[in-house]
């Protein structure tokens, strides 16, 4: 499974998605940050499984129709900060897809996440990014687990590492930085967290519009699994 995460700044990075799927190949797409009511239905052969309604800026996936078959979407609000309370950019944080692969009749569980804006505690990602690992492995029992997303989360990666292996997932970074547009607050922003995945790379793409670069997470799924989250 090829998957891109990309967080599209506002929607200003809509543009790039046509070429960004056809230049990776690209089997599953998530968004944040995306005016969803002007997306369109399908993406160089990627079908829109769902996008969130109650957001400003919302999320979305999208699956390649001839390989995989939506059987269930799940969208998720999130504790919420101060910045979420004032503004209301996002009421759903968390947009997960069940997909059967047609051909080996196996499914996953995949999702697209936007933690909390900086403006808030590590604490509170951590809260939200619990609750969300933990809402996917109601899905489906030991399905292998994929979430990836922005989550906005700048330093003390290996706290959010330790709590991440004690839910039962894993989380990995890509090869090179996610997050340009302020010299503070460079850095890896988007990564994965999974479970029953093996995360063969996740490689950072050049960066389009957006204040975020996106990533393209190489994985397939391995045996059955459980997670404890």
């Amino acid at each position: 499974m090829k998957l891109i995460s990309y967080n599209l700044n506002k929607h200003k990075a809509a543009g790039e998605l046509e070429d960004l799927v056809e230049s990776t190949g690209a089997d599953v797409l998530c968004l944040q940050e995306a005016v969803t009511g002007d997306l369109p239905a399908a993406i160089s052969g990627l079908q829109l499984a769902e996008a969130t309604a109650r957001n400003r800026l919302g999320l979305a996936v999208y699956y390649r129709r001839n390989t995989y078959e939506a059987l269930e979407v799940r969208s998720l609000a999130l504790k919420k900060s101060l910045h979420d309370m004032v503004l209301k950019p996002a009421e759903e944080r968390m947009l997960a897809v069940r997909l059967r692969d047609i051909d080996r009749g196996r499914e996953v569980i995949v999702a697209s996440f936007h933690a909390a804006p900086l403006t808030a505690l590590n604490s509170l990602r951590r809260k939200q990014i619990e609750a969300a690992l933990g809402e996917l492995s109601t899905l489906g029992d030991k399905l292998p687990i994929l979430m990836v997303g922005d989550y906005n989360y700048p330093v003390f990666k290996e706290n959010l590492g330790q709590k991440v292996r004690e839910a039962g997932y894993e989380l990995t970074l890509s090869d090179a930085r996610t997050y340009t547009r302020y010299k503070f607050f460079k850095g890896h922003y988007d990564f994965a967290t999974s479970v029953g995945f093996d995360i063969d790379a996740i490689t950072t793409l050049p960066q389009g519009r957006s204040d975020h670069l996106p990533i393209l997470v190489t994985a397939a799924p391995r045996a059955a699994v459980s997670a404890s989250a």
